[in-house]
């Protein structure tokens, strides 16, 4: 269900009805009625007790709000992370950062999405925190739609070279510089929101 949202397969303002998603979801109401609990908490939805659930509008407070989040989570991962990583994740970011550029001259969206996910994703799990994990899955889907604006335009293809400085930083053992740059990379979704 949060992919639905996030990728506009459901649009803001759409009504979500649990008859509607058990059958296309093939689960029980249950499961069902806890996944829109925890996509409201994310701020994905709006639920109206006892009346109706919908997909929640665009709203800049909320994303910004998510974005200064994940910006610092990311930051603190890379600064637990780049005193114990390896060449072979290194390697993996290198790997990533290929694709993540092929993906954007291409406009392969979900693509570019992927291999900035795996990108990012090396430093949460090199830092060996679960904490960390555990709210960038809540605060991230609020971003996304945002980071789907921005890799559908030339302004997404800043972010290959922004990849680039935190490899560069990581592999020089450089973890403040690699910490700030990562936090950078994130926070210049602003751009796409228009701050």
């Amino acid at each position: 269900m949060r992919d639905a949202i996030v990728d506009g397969t459901f649009e803001p303002g759409e009504r979500l009805k649990d008859t509607d998603l058990e059958l296309w979801l093939g689960v029980s109401r249950t499961p069902i009625r806890e996944a829109l609990l925890r996509l409201e908490r994310a701020g994905l939805v709006i639920a109206v007790p006892g009346k109706t659930t919908i997909v929640a509008p665009y709203d800049l407070a909320s994303t910004v709000n998510a974005q200064q989040v994940v910006a610092a989570i990311h930051e603190l991962a890379a600064r637990l992370a780049v005193p114990l990583i390896t060449e072979d994740s290194i390697s993996r970011m290198v790997t990533s950062n290929i694709r993540f550029e092929k993906a954007l001259e291409q406009l392969d969206i979900e693509a570019a999405l992927s291999s900035d996910d795996e990108s990012h994703s090396v430093f949460v799990a090199v830092c060996g925190n679960q904490v960390i994990h555990e709210v960038l899955e809540q605060t991230t889907p609020v971003i996304r739609r945002v980071e789907r604006m921005r890799f559908a335009s030339f302004a997404g293809r800043d972010s290959v070279s922004q990849h680039a400085q935190i490899i560069k930083h990581t592999r020089r053992g450089d973890v403040e510089a690699a910490a700030i740059a990562c936090r950078e990379n994130w926070l210049s979704l602003r751009f796409t929101l228009g701050q």
